[in-house]
């Protein structure tokens, strides 16, 4: 058995060096709630500092870029601060998020998400694309592989993303605000989320992206979408038609998206460096 699994592995390795195209709107996970996750405390006052990551955020992330996606200077990074970063991880590790309150665990999990995305990155870089980084466990790019422990449980960038953010919030902003080191990706945004700014940033990062052409470009009555309407289409409606309806609230030109004849997706997994 395990040596038919490592030969399927070796397959898939090939296809992708070749540029195969393998449909990972299929394999993009579900929404599942792990009730483990659920607990909060409301009456809790307790405040989680990122300052570290706004450190490193501030030193190395450009949000200014001309091409309106922000890149991270990953070969930049000095040795203290790849230190800072693996204190900052291992300071949220230590934490209870069951005696949060509700808000503060939402910047708690999109901070850890985007920090440990930046992290995974730096152990290989230099790479050409996130893509490229594959497990046993995780075939496909590093994110089915466990890479923190929180509350004595095994945790990978999947479980915070679908298993925590996306089914205890429902709210489909949150594919906004995490950033998986890729052009094609909402920008990794360049203050760290806390209890008072995460709806303000998440708004703003739908903004963003929704009236960038990686978001959504349209040209007469064809629409290019990316591929998280694809691959999370459910978050944002039920059918294509609610899922333009929501992309509406958002573009800055009314009237755009009525009368599209076609639509189709992209997504551009190069990594979001300089």
């Amino acid at each position: 058995m395990k040596l038919h699994y490592l030969n399927w592995l070796a397959n898939i390795a090939v296809l992708l060096a070749l540029g195969a195209t393998i449909n990972l709107a299929v394999a993009a996970p579900d929404s599942k709630i792990q009730k483990f996750w659920m607990t909060h405390d409301e009456t809790s006052t307790t405040e989680v500092s990122h300052q570290a990551w706004q450190e490193i955020l501030d030193k190395y992330l450009d949000a200014e870029h001309a091409s309106g996606v922000n890149r991270f200077d990953y070969a930049a990074v000095k040795k203290s601060d790849r230190r800072l970063l693996n204190d900052y991880l291992d300071a949220l590790q230590a934490i209870d998020p069951h005696l949060l309150s509700r808000a503060e665990q939402l910047a708690y999990w999109i901070n850890f998400y985007n920090a440990l995305t930046v992290r995974v990155v730096l152990e290989e870089y230099p790479i050409e694309s996130i893509r490229s980084i594959r497990f046993l466990t995780s075939p496909f790019g590093p994110w089915d592989k466990n890479l923190v422990k929180v509350k004595n449980q095994d945790l990978s960038l999947n479980d915070i993303e679908h298993e925590i953010l996306r089914p205890i919030w429902q709210d489909p902003r949150i594919h906004f605000a995490v950033n998986c080191a890729s052009i094609g990706c909402p920008n990794l945004i360049d203050k760290a989320f806390s209890a008072a700014n995460s709806d303000e940033l998440m708004e703003a990062a739908s903004l963003d992206f929704i009236n960038h052409s990686r978001g959504v470009e349209i040209r007469g009555g064809k629409v290019t979408l990316s591929s998280i309407f694809d691959w999370y289409g459910d978050d944002f409606g039920v059918n294509e038609s609610e899922i333009m309806a929501y992309i509406r609230r958002y573009r800055h030109v009314s009237g755009e998206t009525h009368n599209i004849t076609s639509v189709e997706y992209q997504y551009d997994w190069k990594l979001n460096r300089p």
